[in-house]
């Protein structure tokens, strides 16, 4: 089963996340930042992962730590119930239009984090009260602590929600395609014969 929990608990933010990489889409999502659960909602119905998360955090301070934290537990949880990446695709892309955007997500689960973020029109922009920049944030996050390769690029967009929303889209189709097992794949998809080590 790859199914984990992961608990993480600081001065800055209180997380719980539980993540089922093969669930059907259901979420139950709550962080103090309503539109920061719409995405993850996003992730959670696109990605096909039955996906819980309660976090708490110092948003009165500012919301960084609370989305970069819930991003580094998303990307714990991924890492653990990925396993030794035995028999998965490996590989995952995905371009999202939403309206008047276009946006790419590429991801490779083998072992080594890289990650890459192409979405300049978002420097200095809100959605509601959600810092638009912050986004990156979270990907930076996941990448670091799933130990993949993560690029995201949005090829054009003039809508702060659009553009995200996008993005996240595309995030939760390309890793769905990346961690989906392939009867075919025998053993670990790698030359080394390893994508932990």
């Amino acid at each position: 089963m790859r199914r984990v929990t992961i608990e993480r608990n600081t001065k800055e933010t209180q997380i719980r996340l539980a993540l089922d990489l093969d669930g059907s889409g259901q979420r139950t999502i709550a962080t103090p930042l309503p539109f920061f659960d719409h995405m993850l909602d996003t992730v959670g119905r696109h990605g096909l992962y039955d996906l819980e998360i309660a976090a708490a955090g110092d948003v009165e301070v500012d919301a960084h730590h609370t989305v970069e934290d819930v991003g580094i537990c998303l990307g714990q949880a991924f890492r653990q119930a990925l396993g030794e990446r035995r028999g998965i695709t490996r590989f995952g892309d995905a371009t999202i239009p939403m309206d008047e955007t276009l946006a790419t997500a590429a991801v490779d689960f083998g072992g080594r984090a890289a990650f890459v973020y192409q979405a300049e029109m978002l420097k200095g922009r809100w959605v509601g009260g959600f810092d638009a920049e912050l986004a990156r944030e979270f990907f930076g996050g996941f990448a670091s602590a799933a130990l993949c390769n993560l690029h995201l690029t949005v090829r054009y967009g003039e809508n702060a929600h659009h553009i995200i929303e996008a993005l996240f889209k595309a995030f939760a189709r390309a890793t769905r395609a990346a961690v989906q097992v392939d009867p075919r794949v025998v053993g670990v998809p790698s030359t080394k014969g390893t994508l932990t080590a």
